[in-house]
């Protein structure tokens, strides 16, 4: 008999986890019309070894009001999005449940080079 091969399930878990990110990515584009969600990108997705919970890493360009936003129809559309994976997964019995997380990186680097840009600007003019 066979021996659980712990790698094999982890390899498995990455494979489904970025099926999952490019699905969700599609769904988002092609059929939600919740304008709250806007420039939302799926930047990561991670997958509980049952395949049961799937977290849902999002980077939102915008506000920080418009991000919660973002998130909160991401939320709303939570069930539309799983019967759709559901649907398009035919490798998996079941969507796994899904949770929407800010990914606050993108906003982070953005930040982190709009501030050295400004320094970089302010040493050019001092050297004037």
């Amino acid at each position: 008999m066979p021996q659980y091969n712990e790698q094999m399930g982890t390899h498995r878990v990455e494979r489904v986890a970025a099926q999952l990110r490019q699905e969700i990515s599609e769904i988002i584009i092609r059929d939600l019309k919740d304008p709250r969600i806007g420039m939302a990108t799926i930047t990561e997705v991670k997958l509980t070894p049952d395949l049961r919970n799937a977290t849902v890493k999002v980077s939102v360009v915008a506000e920080d009001d418009g991000r919660q936003a973002a998130i909160d129809g991401l939320e709303h559309a939570k069930g539309f999005i799983r019967r759709e994976l559901g649907s398009r997964l035919s490798n998996l019995r079941f969507a796994p449940d899904l949770h929407f997380q800010l990914d606050e990186g993108v906003a982070y680097s953005v930040r982190v080079s709009q501030l050295l840009r400004e320094v970089q600007q302010g040493e050019s003019n001092a050297g004037s």
